[in-house]
């Protein structure tokens, strides 16, 4: 009647953006990698006596609520939706809070599956989903997604619904657009939205430092800074000025990470975004060089930030890597850990 499942973190280990679609969304090609850090996500069964809607008032869960679905946090280090306000709810990744009730990914996965799955059987079918919250918040390592993705596993498996995993990634990007690979998981190539997957071979053994610091960065605000510096780069360009964007080499990436080269592998970690992201705050490139200064082979940025990771051959010099960073107390959440494979 209860199953568990983790929800790991991810990083980029390139990221690029080739282009815009009409509606607003980019076209990216970038390198995926899971790391063993991980939100734990419990299901349980419920029976319900009746179902509902509701109303509630400002502050409170929203009206869409359904009493079937109770998402629960396991600790109190994050703000849930019941304390929040709309505008609260409509900018929680800025202010570093956990939306519960519908605002949050979770409990969409789990309203989509049981509405077009569980009750059409069972009206009084019910779930409770417990969340461990362990993967830092609008951090750029897809804490989000991988919950979507753990919730579309772990009720696709406690109601015995024998849905594949394709069927679930397709179902996924209707949500967001990292949630795919978050089901899938291990190393892969991620272009169009970041829909179209292509599995690559596990990349070598190594160490990873991950250091969170103490700021939260919103997609929206990464992606929107990254449109207005491509503008003045185009201006720039008819006044004869210089690009300032220089775009990462994924296929140079894809190559290594086919061959085995951790080092090259290495060489080519690149991320666009972090033209926008580091500029506003400089404790990234700090990270950055401390990580490298201390054996990193590389270390970069990942996604939107502000996370800032480093690969390592040496799992003693990622030990004092992490020291040194946390006594320099430009982190709030710091990591050593390793690819998942």
């Amino acid at each position: 009647m209860s199953l568990t499942k983790k929800a790991y973190a991810k990083v980029n280990l390139s990221l690029d953006i080739v282009g815009r679609r009409d509606d607003g969304y980019h076209l990216v090609k970038m390198v995926m990698q899971t790391l063993d850090i991980a939100d734990i996500l419990t299901f349980e069964k419920m029976e319900t006596a009746e179902n509902y809607d509701q109303e509630g008032e400002q502050g409170d869960i929203p009206k869409e609520y359904d009493s079937r679905i109770e998402t629960l946090l396991a600790d109190n280090r994050y703000g849930d939706s019941k304390g929040m306000t709309e505008k609260d709810r409509e900018n929680s990744e800025d202010i570093g809070l956990l939306p519960l009730g519908s605002d949050n990914l979770i409990y969409k996965v789990a309203k989509l599956l049981m509405e077009n799955y569980v009750w059409p059987r069972n009206p009084k079918a019910g779930v409770r989903i417990t969340l461990e919250k362990n993967i830092p918040i609008a951090a750029g390592m897809a804490g989000g997604s991988s919950d979507a993705a753990a919730t579309f596993k772990g009720i696709n498996e406690l109601f015995e619904l024998g849905l594949h995993d394709q069927e679930l990634m397709d179902m996924g990007v209707t949500l967001g657009a990292d949630i795919p690979y978050c089901i899938m998981g291990g190393t892969a190539l991620s272009e169009g939205i970041g829909e179209k997957l292509t599995r690559l071979p596990d990349i070598p053994d190594c160490t990873v430092l991950v250091a969170k610091p103490k700021i939260s960065v919103s997609t929206a605000e990464a992606y929107g800074g990254y449109d207005k510096l491509e503008e003045t780069n185009k201006e720039q360009d008819l006044a004869g000025k210089r690009k300032r964007i220089v775009h990462p080499d994924v296929d140079q990436q894809v190559d290594a990470i086919y061959a085995s080269d951790l080092n090259k592998l290495s060489a080519y970690m690149s991320n666009v975004l972090e033209l926008v992201t580091a500029e506003n705050h400089p404790e990234i490139g700090r990270l950055e060089e401390m990580m490298k200064a201390s054996g990193a082979i590389n270390s970069i940025m990942s996604g939107s930030g502000p996370t800032v990771y480093g690969i390592f051959k040496d799992a003693d010099a990622a030990e004092k890597a992490a020291k040194q960073i946390e006594e320099s107390e430009l982190t709030e959440q710091l990591f050593v850990t390793r690819p998942i494979k």
